[in-house]
């Protein structure tokens, strides 16, 4: 395994090579200007041309290229051409927004759509499998925008229930150490203060793990109909061994490993960001934070904040692969 590890590493730095050079081209291919955007388009053109070779924006696209990978390659993931400020420290709690709002998600979307899952193949064609797998389809086809509408309308407008914008109650701020609020209200024993993060993630992580769940659900269902018709499962069910042991000591594990699969890619995708549920409940996550650099012309933060996501995503992939062997040890890497 630890040789499969080392040359999956290896592979990672011929990855986020190409995914430099086709995020380059392409960011430099969005129509506008940089320094009119941040200057404005009355600003005089001596201003805009001073500003585009402080900037490098004047150079050939080779000599951009090569200086944003000598300074990635040392370390340097650039300054924001908007807010002067280093990338580095800048787009962590971005970072750290999206990872909470993920875990919370992701955690909602595989209890519920493993588990719904598990019961639609165990009971199968009953009432439950039917309204199950209907709410699935429901879950996969519902414009994520839409659902987080309702929430808003149902859940803070009229019930009044959990707040419907933002991380955490601006009139009692959070003293951040590691900006994940949770872990951060916890470290301070401010037992409000994360019931108040808690309560602000409710919302948008059903909205963005909804899709998930629905996938979850059904690829469980699946994978589980056709383990539950294999000649171990009757055996098992001869001994007399109980339904909740067969179900969920031996049928789920044989049937998870394409499950592990959805929920690995589901994860990378979630941390690459979801700008509309983002925008929704006003969430500072990185999705939004490249979203906005895109509207300023931003190339560092644009460039930077694709590679960290590309990443992490190859990372997830990576997880994923090494927990096959976890799940089933007659995989091998050899």
């Amino acid at each position: 395994m630890l040789n499969y590890t080392i040359r999956r590493l290896l592979m990672l730095v011929p990855v986020l090579l190409g995914m430099t050079i086709i995020v380059f081209l392409i960011i430099h291919a969005i129509p506008g200007d940089p320094a009119e955007v941040i200057l404005g388009e009355k600003a005089s053109e001596e201003s805009k041309q001073a500003l585009r070779q402080e900037l490098k924006l004047d150079e050939p696209l080779y000599v951009q290229y090569g200086d944003f990978l000598q300074k990635l390659v040392s370390g340097n993931l650039g300054t924001s051409i908007r807010t002067k400020e280093a990338i580095s420290e800048e787009i962590m709690p971005y970072l750290a927004a999206t990872l909470e709002l993920t875990i919370v998600s992701m955690a909602f979307a595989v209890f519920v759509g493993v588990n719904a899952g598990i019961i639609s193949a165990w009971k199968q064609n009953s009432w439950f499998d039917y309204a199950s797998m209907l709410i699935a389809l429901i879950g996969v086809s519902m414009p994520v925008f839409w659902l987080g509408l309702m929430e808003q309308w149902i859940f803070s407008l009229k019930l009044q229930w959990l707040p419907s914008i933002g991380r955490m109650n601006p009139r009692d701020p959070i003293e951040t150490v590691t900006n994940l609020y949770t872990i951060d209200a916890m470290l301070a024993g401010r037992w409000d203060q994360l019931w108040t993060a808690v309560k602000h993630l409710i919302l948008p992580g059903i909205a963005l793990g909804t899709i998930p769940m629905a996938i979850i659900a059904r690829m469980t269902r699946s994978s589980m109909l056709e383990v539950l018709r294999s000649d171990y499962i009757r055996t098992a069910r001869s001994k007399g061994m109980s339904q909740f042991l067969v179900i969920y000591k031996h049928a789920l594990r044989n049937a998870f490993i394409p499950v592990l699969t959805v929920i690995g890619l589901q994860t990378g995708m979630l941390l690459g960001g979801a700008v509309l549920t983002e925008t929704i409940f006003a969430w500072p996550g990185i999705g939004r934070y490249i979203f906005d650099a895109i509207g300023s012309r931003d190339y560092p933060v644009i460039q930077t904040g694709i590679l960290v996501i590309a990443f992490l995503f190859v990372m997830i992939n990576l997880l994923v692969d090494l927990l096959y062997h976890a799940v089933d040890p007659r995989i091998r890497y050899d």
